[in-house]
């Protein structure tokens, strides 16, 4: 079938019909569903873990399982689209991970749960790079930063809605429903890509070239690529919970982990079809751009994470009202999406990721107010100052990425800018981890070294409580215990706030450590007439 044409006459190479919208709309919901499933199911851990009579540590599992298959399989992705078809391979995974999640909801046991889970996170992993190949593709390069919005849309707002969505329905349904729901929106999906997506001329002669020449797939470089991205997903996921270096376990992961990539660098450099282009991160604006993209994932998913955590650990809300304190944040940055969209072609991406660098830092020094006062209000609007940074970070530097490359090169480029959103994430969530545990236990030790019959304020408050609790009727021994008793949970409490706040300086620091590569970009043609930037 012949391609269509873009509003401004620019062949729409990846399009079977004359409105490329509606393949960004397509593709990007299949996205969203995708990314959804990679916080959906952090807030129904303790009813997976009920519901299958497993400990705590076993049911987190399943979200290891995911993060590490949906790494693992993302730097294959851009070979076996080229290689076999793109369209075919998009529609082999986003079916496989229908099927997949379909049978997520039905697992009868951990073990089977985990099979599925890992098997709708290989399928993931190749469909969210694709898809944003296809965008590429479908629009021209003066168009391209609005397509990217409604993609940025699916892929930053998913994490956000994750935890909402997950909650409610764990809390009023079952933890099933949280896999279920794919069901029907990838079969709807599966159905407007097969009628609507085209495979590009230029890919279809792509694969004539490889099959005439005999370009075979680097099962060695993908080898140590995985085994790289697979360990130091482990590492990062299971660190906290396993002790860190404490554990066999983790030595063990990091040996592989760190023999895989010296391995595979200098294996990359020298074969002829790298399963990795390594030369595409060394390159000043595609290697900004990775780096940039590793701390936005780090900021998106750790917060995404902690936020809630802290409202149902230490404020006492439900799975649904905690994921509902982010979801004005995500309303705010669906319109920040399409805002930074349309300015991306006026302003450079450089001064926008640097404005949105500064907005995401200063949203993290203001959640660094927590204290036990605080309202709903107060994470709403925490959440909604991040989501007023996030666009203008995603949005310019997707486009910053994809600038002066081949079009036999946006698989590749996609593969990575997600390779790096998915580390990035791991990377955030364990930094964090390990600050909240760390720093909490170093301030119990600090409050604890006041907890002394020598201090005034200690005995004042000591009085005070065992009074209150005698008042009810307690007995003066039992009253001065239960007093006793209450302020230690006080300073557990206090520990807790403080390292929370340690955790969010930590996030801000590591935001303004990556603004000054956003000055490092080049200036890019913001016009109609620029060149090839990624898919023509």
């Amino acid at each position: 079938m012949s391609n269509a044409t873009t509003a401004d006459g620019t062949p729409a190479s990846g399009a079977r019909v004359a409105n490329p919208w509606l393949i960004a709309l397509v593709v990007s919901l299949a996205t969203f569903m995708e990314v959804l499933d990679t916080t959906i199911a952090n807030v129904a851990l303790r009813y997976i873990s009920g519901g299958l009579a497993v400990s705590a540590d076993e049911a987190s599992w399943v979200v290891t399982t995911y993060l590490v298959s949906n790494a693992i399989i993302l730097v294959a992705s851009s070979f076996i689209a080229k290689r076999y078809g793109r369209r075919r391979f998009y529609l082999m995974c986003l079916a496989t991970f229908t099927i997949a999640s379909l049978c997520c909801g039905l697992a009868w046991n951990l073990e089977s749960l985990l099979i599925f889970r890992m098997i709708q996170g290989f399928a993931g992993g190749g469909m969210v790079p694709i898809s944003q190949s296809i965008l590429a593709d479908s629009f021209p390069p003066s168009k391209r930063s609005q397509a990217f919005a409604l993609f940025g849309v699916a892929v930053v707002v998913a994490p956000v809605v994750g935890p909402t969505l997950g909650g409610y329905l764990s809390d009023n349904f079952s933890w099933h429903w949280c896999f279920l729901i794919n069901g029907p929106v990838g079969l709807f999906a599966f159905i407007l890509v097969y009628f609507l997506v085209d495979e590009p001329d230029s890919l279809r002669q792509e694969r004539a070239r490889m099959r005439r020449q005999g370009v075979r797939f680097d099962i060695v470089g993908f080898l140590l690529v995985a085994t790289f991205l697979g360990a130091l997903e482990l590492v990062l996921d299971r660190g906290q919970t396993e002790d860190w270096f404490g554990s066999n376990f983790i030595i063990a992961a990091t040996a592989i982990c760190i023999s895989a990539f010296l391995l595979a660098i200098p294996w990359l450099m020298k074969t002829a079809n790298p399963v990795v282009d390594v030369r595409l991160l060394a390159s000043r604006q595609f290697g900004s751009c990775f780096i940039v993209m590793l701390a936005t994932g780090a900021i998106l998913i750790a917060t995404t994470q902690f936020i809630p955590q802290v409202l149902q650990q230490n404020f006492g809300y439900t799975a649904t009202w905690a994921g509902l304190a982010l979801s004005p944040g995500g309303l705010v940055t669906m319109f920040m999406m399409f805002v930074a969209g349309r300015i991306s072609n006026k302003i450079q991406p450089k001064y926008l990721i640097a404005i949105g660098t500064a907005i995401i830092a200063a949203a993290m020094y203001d959640m660094t107010r927590l204290n036990a006062d605080l309202n709903f209000g107060f994470f709403v609007w925490s959440r909604i100052y991040l989501g007023f940074g996030l666009p203008l970070i995603f949005i310019p530097m997707t486009a910053a990425s994809y600038d002066g490359l081949r079009p036999d090169q946006t698989d590749q480029a996609s593969a990575l800018i997600n390779a790096a959103r998915n580390t990035g994430g791991s990377i955030g969530v364990a930094i964090a981890s390990n600050v909240l545990a760390h720093r909490e236990q170093w301030h119990q030790s600090r409050l604890v070294e006041h907890i002394i019959p020598s201090d005034p304020t200690y005995n004042q408050a000591l009085q005070g409580a065992t009074q209150y609790f005698a008042d009810r009727g307690t007995g003066a021994i039992d009253a001065q215990s239960q007093a006793m008793a209450w302020i230690g949970q006080q300073v557990q409490i206090q520990a807790s706030y403080l390292a929370y706040i340690d955790v969010f300086h930590t996030l801000m620091w590591l935001s303004l450590a990556v603004l000054p590569l956003a000055f490092i970009l080049r200036k890019i043609d913001l016009g109609e007439g620029s060149g090839h930037q990624g898919g023509h």
